[in-house]
C-alpha cells in the first residue's frame, strides 16, 4: 500500500516524532528517566506506572474535546470517548467492590486538589464549616489548611475551617478532642483522610461523630487507595458519603482524581457532584488521562496487584524498623500504611537539610511538617514512601539496606553541620556541594554506592531498563 502524501509543507512537523521535531524536550525526557532508573524513590505522593498506562496516556485520546457526560456532550464526535468513560466508571466500581445501585463514581477530575474542591463545592455552601485534619498533623493542604496569618487554600478561603489535631505523646488521631471540638463546632463537612498520616483510620468513629452533628462524611483516600483497592486497609465506603482520591500514589495509574458518591442517601447528590465538577470547576476532561486511568484500573483489581499491595505495606514496616533500630524517632512507632514519618527533631536536624543531601546522592524524599512543628517552611521531620520501589521489585531486604544508605545521610549531615560551624541552611549545603571537607567526600562516595544499588533494578514503563541512556554529568 502506497502511503498518503503529506499536502502542506506547514504540517510536515506533526507527522516528525520527538527526537526529531525537538530534541532538546527529548534529551530532557531522557535524563528524567536516567535520574529515575540511578536513584530511590521515596516520595510518597509518587509511584511507578505501568508502560500501558503511559502508552494511553500518550495517545490520540489528547486531541479530543468532550465537555458534559457520557451521552449528553457539547461537542460531536464523543461516541467512543463515551465507551470509554463509562468503562473508566464501570472499572472503579468494580475496583472498589461497590455496587452501582448504591455507588456512583465521576472520573473527569483533572487531580486529588481539583476532586476535593469539587467535592466540597458539591456539598457545601460558601461559608459552611469544615473540619479536617491539621497539615502539621499528617493532614492535606486541600482540607481546610491555614496560618495564623494567612488562608492558603480555596477550602480555608471559602469555607470556615476548624482543623482536628493528632495526639502530641502518640502521633494518633485524638478521638475524644476531635469529637468535642466537633460537637462545639457544628462542621457541615468532616473529612477523614490524611497525606502524611501513617496509620490506619477508624472510618465507622468518624461516621459517628458526622451524623452526630447533621454532618457529611467525605474520605480523601488519595494516599491509601491502592491499599484500599488491595483490602490491605479498611474500606471508608461503608461509613462515607463522598470518597475522593487520587489515581497515581499506591494505585499506581497516571496523575488524576476520581470522585465517588453514594447515592442512596441523597437523590440530587449525583447530578450535584457532576455539576461541580463540569462546569463549576473545571472545563472538559483530559480523555487521555482518563483512558491510562482505565488501565490502572484494570491492572488494580488483578491478583498480581494485590501481592503488590501487600508488599508495599511489608516495606514500609520493614523500612521502619531498620530506622527504629538505629534508635531514631518515628511518628506513631511505625507505620500501617505504605509511608514513613521520620521525626528528626532529636538529633538536631531539619527535614530541609535530609532532603536537600538525599538529593545529592540521589534519593528522593520530602521535607514534612511533624506533631509539634509550627513551621511547614522549616518542618522537623522527612515523609518516606514504599510504594515506588516496591514498583521496581525490592523487598524488604532491600529496604533494609535503603534504611542504611537513609542512616548513613543522617551521620553525614552530623559531619556538615560540624564543618560548617552554622545552623543555617545555605551554610550547610555550601558544605555539602563545594566544600572540601570530609562531609562531602562521604556524600560522593555514598552517592556511588546508591546508584550501583538502584540501576540493579528495572525501571516501570521501560521494556529494557539496561538501553536508559546514561548521562556521565549527572552521575556525581
Amino acid at each position: 500500500m502506497s502511503s498518503i502524501p503529506i499536502p502542506n509543507d506547514f504540517n510536515k512537523v506533526l507527522y516528525q516524532p520527538l527526537a526529531e521535531a525537538d530534541p532538546e524536550v527529548q534529551e530532557i525526557i531522557e535524563r528524567e528517566t536516567y535520574r529515575q532508573f540511578r536513584g530511590l524513590e521515596l516520595i510518597a505522593s509518587e509511584n511507578l506506572t505501568s508502560l500501558a498506562t503511559m502508552e494511553a496516556n500518550g495517545s490520540i485520546l489528547t486531541n479530543k474535546y468532550s465537555e458534559g457526560l457520557p451521552g449528553a456532550r457539547y461537542y460531536g464526535g464523543n461516541e467512543f470517548i463515551d465507551q470509554l468513560e463509562v468503562l473508566t466508571q464501570k472499572r472503579a466500581l468494580e475496583t472498589f467492590d461497590l455496587d452501582p445501585n448504591v455507588w456512583g463514581v465521576n472520573v473527569q477530575s483533572y487531580s486529588g486538589s481539583t476532586a476535593n474542591f469539587a467535592a466540597f463545592t458539591a456539598l457545601l455552601q460558601p461559608q459552611d464549616r469544615v473540619m479536617g485534619l491539621a497539615l502539621p498533623d499528617g493532614g492535606h493542604l486541600t482540607h481546610g489548611y491555614y496560618t495564623a496569618k494567612k488562608k492558603i487554600t480555596a477550602s480555608a478561603i471559602y469555607f470556615q475551617s476548624f482543623p482536628y489535631q493528632v495526639d502530641r505523646s502518640t502521633g494518633l488521631i485524638d478521638h475524644e478532642r476531635l469529637k468535642a471540638n466537633a460537637n462545639l463546632f457544628k462542621p457541615r463537612l468532616v473529612v477523614c483522610g490524611g497525606s502524611a498520616y501513617p496509620r490506619d483510620w477508624d472510618y465507622k468513629f468518624f461516621y459517628e461523630v458526622a451524623k452526630a452533628n447533621g454532618s457529611y462524611l467525605l474520605c480523601d483516600m488519595a494516599h491509601i487507595s491502592g491499599l484500599v483497592a488491595a483490602k490491605e486497609m479498611n474500606s471508608p465506603f461503608e461509613y462515607c458519603d463522598i470518597v475522593t482520591t487520587t489515581t497515581h500514589k499506591t494505585l499506581r495509574g497516571p496523575r488524576a482524581g476520581l470522585i465517588f458518591f453514594r447515592k442512596d442517601r441523597e437523590a440530587d447528590i449525583e447530578a450535584r457532584v457532576n455539576a461541580a465538577v463540569f462546569p463549576a470547576c473545571q472545563g472538559g476532561p483530559h480523555n487521555n488521562t482518563i483512558s491510562a486511568v482505565c488501565v490502572a484500573l484494570k491492572q488494580a483489581s488483578d491478583p498480581a496487584f494485590k501481592n503488590y499491595a501487600k508488599q508495599v505495606r511489608a516495606n514500609a514496616q520493614a523500612l521502619a524498623a531498620k530506622l527504629f533500630s538505629y534508635g531514631y524517632k518515628l511518628q506513631t512507632d511505625g507505620s500501617d500504611n505504605h509511608l514513613v514519618l521520620w521525626d528528626l527533631r532529636p538529633i538536631g536536624l531539619t527535614g530541609s537539610k535530609i532532603e536537600k543531601l538525599c538529593d545529592l546522592v540521589h534519593i528522593t524524599l520530602n521535607k514534612n511538617a511533624v506533631a509539634g512543628d509550627t513551621s511547614a517552611v522549616v518542618p522537623g521531620g522527612v515523609r518516606i514512601g514504599a510504594n515506588a520501589l516496591t514498583s521496581r521489585s525490592m523487598n524488604e531486604k532491600d529496604m533494609e539496606k535503603v534504611a542504611e544508605f537513609l542512616h548513613r545521610v543522617v551521620e553525614i549531615a552530623g559531619v556538615l553541620q560540624k564543618e560548617a560551624g552554622s545552623k543555617l541552611l545555605k551554610d550547610f549545603v555550601a558544605k555539602a556541594t563545594t566544600g572540601d571537607g570530609e562531609g562531602r567526600q562521604q556524600l560522593k562516595q555514598l552517592s556511588v554506592e546508591v546508584q550501583e544499588f538502584a540501576t540493579k533494578f528495572p525501571l516501570p514503563g521501560v521494556p529494557d531498563s539496561a538501553s536508559i541512556k546514561r548521562f556521565p554529568d549527572a552521575e556525581e
